[in-house]
């Protein structure tokens, strides 16, 4: 046994954390060997679907960079990451902290691991916070003690979901989730969203995927479409280029410019809330 099972007691870490293939993918040491298996059966199902797990993590990641930056540069000063995951390089309060000092930001995780990780890197870090968590009820976020401390949501703020929506695998319970974020969004606010995308990749493979994520701590995975993703976005100002694969998600990139729907992937939009801020 690790001392980091050892310090972590309750968690089994027998059972794959969709957080730690994450930070696999993206090269990173904070998993266990039932989380390196699961990743490497998905790195090899990309292979078949004619993707890369580990490039695909890498793309995701810069969307996240790009749309924090692209906020910060507009004016957004606050920052609540949901399924934040472990922390990597260019977070989001180092992304947002570059452009815009003094930028706050909130991550929340349901993974107690992540949230050892997270509090430990951000110790004696005044304007980062962090605390458990889940999407699937963001009410409970948004109105928990730590979070009216820390943040003005009467003031413009981003909710960051990337790449954890596709983790609530109930079509009703992720819209019924998302549709409260918006709800509860001020003007000038907005929505960074990404999520798993098969597009064109076989069946079978499809389905192989699915069985990976069926055995992890998360449950399993769902399986979306490009317009029932974009149907997140309903009612923001989706600012260009859209809903696109994170690869191509890049600030100045205009609407419609061609993207290949057909390659599975994560698809990525950000949403704005129409309207001026409150003076």
């Amino acid at each position: 046994m690790s001392d980091l099972d050892r310090s972590l007691p309750g968690i089994d870490t027998r059972v794959p954390s969709v957080a730690r293939m994450y930070d696999y993918y993206l090269g990173g040491k904070d998993n266990f060997p039932a989380d390196r298996e699961a990743a490497e059966k998905m790195i090899e199902i990309g292979r078949q679907m004619g993707n890369d797990a580990r490039q695909i993590a890498q793309a995701n990641r810069g969307f996240l960079g790009r749309a924090v930056r692209l906020l910060a540069e507009s004016g957004v000063r606050q920052f609540i990451d949901i399924g934040a995951g472990l922390p990597t390089q260019d977070n989001v309060h180092q992304v947002a902290g570059r452009h815009a000092p003094g930028s706050r930001v909130v991550y929340v995780d349901n993974d107690p691991v992540v949230l050892v990780h997270a509090r430990a890197l951000l110790a004696g870090a005044p304007d980062v916070i962090a605390l458990p968590g889940d999407v699937r009820d963001p009410d409970a976020i948004l109105d928990a003690p730590e979070v009216r401390a820390h943040l003005d949501l009467s003031r413009p703020y981003a909710v960051l979901l990337v790449a954890v929506l596709h983790f609530v695998v109930d079509d009703a319970e992720a819209a019924r989730a998302v549709g409260r974020i918006r709800e509860r969004l001020t003007p000038g606010s907005a929505l960074v969203l990404s999520h798993i995308y098969e597009g064109g990749a076989a069946d079978d493979a499809a389905e192989a995927g699915r069985q990976v994520y069926s055995a992890t701590a998360a449950g399993g995975i769902a399986r979306r479409g490009h317009d029932e993703i974009a149907g997140y976005f309903a009612g923001l100002d989706l600012l260009p280029p859209g809903l696109v694969p994170v690869d191509d998600w890049s600030p100045g990139t205009p609407a419609g410019a061609p993207v290949d729907l057909a390659r599975p992937g994560i698809l990525a939009g950000v949403g704005r809330v129409p309207g001026q801020p409150a003076p």
